[in-house]
């Protein structure tokens, strides 16, 4: 393919007719691409060769970018800027269009390296200056990178026999010093030399070091030196520098297994580890694909493969051509993700709910693990340490009212069912505590106490009727059993439950006696007739009968029936009918 690359993205029907074109320009049966020249391109010349950078790309068919570019006559290194050369004489007046501040014409005032005069020579017309040699100095690819480009070595003459006559008083001054010494002794000679060089060495002012010391200089910064990474010193040392110091162990001598991991002797690297056993972190070389997974290298590695998904997807990324840009994108995509996975699990837990279970206990709670020493004794209590704190509730705890010495609810009533307190058994709240006397008398107005005087009650006295006085004939119970196999046969328990039976409060099945019925009957209306439809004295008992004195008169099942049967029943609406016919 001879032609340039196109700038644009080439649709299908172009791609198919510039490969069509192509083909025929291979064939002969079209004319070749002209390049810029007007020369043909050979069609069989690759596309690689054929096309040009994207940086040289012209939009046309062109070979320029093959051919080597025209020589340029390459500049002299020595040839710089006459620097301070002057184009003659100066001037007598100040010329039109010169510098206002020194007069020169090369320059204006703003680039007038002179020092800035009070009055410039514009307006005095004194001391102008020549005008520069003005040059104009092409300088090629060596000559702008040379440093030492439109150097002259003239320059430090100056310096040289400025330190060479200096060295010169210095060493006559040390000599006058030797001679002045009275004794032969060569030690303190020499110490009277090592004494000037330790004064120069202190920094005095007209001092700028010796050739004695600048030869010390030499061998401390030259063979003197310690090496970087070597723990030896510099006076010791009669090693060759440039040998592997003992510490770096060769990677093939880690392991001599030759079925280990394979040592390239080229670029000296081993990828794998040349020890399989153990763990990779605690080896002293765990290979070096074992740094590729460390430090930042990860990073890259998924930077290069969100690149290579964004190109897959149609993105314009690259982490070689711009890897700034594909790093900026990264990272937005790194955020928007995160935003999108935060806003899903808001959105989730908004809508169902169980934030609560997210979040775990703490390792504390999960095992019972502490930190606080605790050392105890045979018998339970804390030797050593801090005692665990008890667990309290809400409410207040060990907290007595009243002159109570238990809570309320420590005592349950199971014939009432109700809660009190145990101190005395109260089952009014919040009461005054009586003590044991209050236990007393809870019991005293007990139903189990009560029950059980009323038996005793019931057998202690004997019922009698007031017409009979014989004592002969023994009572019989209304119940239909004697007084005497009643205290005999039955115990108080019995006794108490026939005393509170239906039976006795009229609601269970009675049986009555017809002739007792009627009797009974007959002599309730009487009393009725006789009284007015009136009760009665509350001193008599039914049927005229006094009450005895000690008010235990008993009321038969006979007698209650005939008192049912003949009472009025006002709401009955049959009551006040009267049968006419009859």
């Amino acid at each position: 393919m001879a032609s340039a690359s196109a700038t644009g993205k080439l649709s299908r029907e172009e791609f198919r007719r510039q490969k069509e074109l192509d083909a025929a320009r291979k064939a002969g049966t079209a004319p070749a691409a002209l390049d810029e020249e007007g020369k043909p391109i050979n069609p069989h010349i690759p596309q690689y060769i054929a096309q040009a950078p994207w940086y040289l790309d012209t939009g046309a068919p062109t070979l320029a970018h093959q051919r080597r570019p025209d020589e340029q006559p390459a500049a002299a290194l020595n040839n710089w800027y006459d620097r301070g050369a002057k184009a003659g004489p100066a001037a007598k007046k100040y010329r039109k269009g010169a510098c206002e501040n020194c007069g020169a014409m090369s320059h204006k005032k703003q680039d007038c390296l002179e020092r800035p005069r009070k009055k410039g020579a514009k307006y005095t017309n004194r001391d102008i200056q020549a005008d520069e040699v003005i040059q104009e100095v092409s300088a090629g690819y060596d000559a702008k990178r040379d440093r030492w480009n439109g150097y002259d070595s003239a320059e430090y003459k100056q310096i040289y026999d400025e330190y060479t006559a200096l060295e010169a008083a210095r060493q006559k001054l040390r000599e006058e010093e030797i001679d002045k010494q009275t004794t032969t002794d060569f030690a303190a000679v020499r110490k009277v030399a090592k004494a000037g060089k330790g004064e120069g060495k202190a920094g005095g002012d007209d001092d700028f070091g010796s050739s004695d010391e600048d030869e010390e200089d030499e061998e401390k910064y030259a063979d003197a030196a310690d090496a970087v990474g070597q723990k030896v010193d510099t006076k010791t040392r009669i090693t060759v520098r440039n040998l592997r110091i003992r510490e770096d162990t060769a990677k093939y001598l880690l392991s001599l297994d030759p079925e280990s991991a394979y040592y390239d002797p080229k670029t000296r690297s081993m990828r794998d580890a040349p020890v399989k056993t153990g763990n990779p972190e605690d080896l002293k070389f765990a290979g070096e694909n074992f740094l590729r997974h460390s430090g930042e290298a990860p990073d890259v590695q998924n930077l290069q493969l969100f690149a290579w998904q964004s190109q897959s997807h149609g993105g314009d990324v690259h982490l070689n051509a711009n890897p700034t840009a594909g790093e900026l994108l990264h990272r937005e995509y790194q955020t928007k993700k995160e935003e999108l996975k935060g806003s899903t699990k808001t959105g989730i837990l908004a809508k169902y709910g169980g934030e609560e279970y997210l979040g775990g206990a703490p390792k504390e709670l999960l095992r019972g693990q502490t930190e606080e020493y605790v050392e105890y004794s045979r018998e339970g209590k804390v030797v050593k340490g801090k005692e665990r704190v008890k667990v309290r509730s809400k409410y207040a705890e060990d907290v007595w009212i009243n002159n109570h010495t238990a809570v309320w609810g420590s005592w349950f009533d199971a014939a009432t069912g109700l809660w009190g307190y145990a101190c005395c058994h109260s089952t009014i709240h919040v009461s005054y505590c009586s003590g044991e006397a209050g236990i007393e008398a809870a019991l005293a107005s007990s139903a189990q106490h009560l029950l059980a005087s009323a038996s005793t009650f019931a057998s202690s006295s004997t019922p009698s009727s007031s017409a009979t006085a014989s004592t002969s004939k023994p009572f019989v119970d209304p119940y239909g059993e004697p007084a005497e196999s009643k205290e005999k046969g039955d115990d108080r328990k019995k006794r108490a439950d026939r005393l509170f039976s239906k039976e006795r409060l009229g609601e269970g099945e009675v049986k009555l006696d017809e002739s007792r019925l009627a009797k009974a009957i007959s002599e309730e209306r009487k009393r009725k007739m006789m009284r007015g439809e009136d009760d009665g004295d509350e001193d008599e008992g039914r049927g005229g009968k006094k009450k005895k004195a000690g008010g235990t008169y008993e009321v038969t099942e006979e007698e209650l029936e005939a008192y049912r049967m003949t009472r009025r029943m006002t709401e009955d609406p049959m009551a006040n009918y009267v049968d006419t016919d009859v």
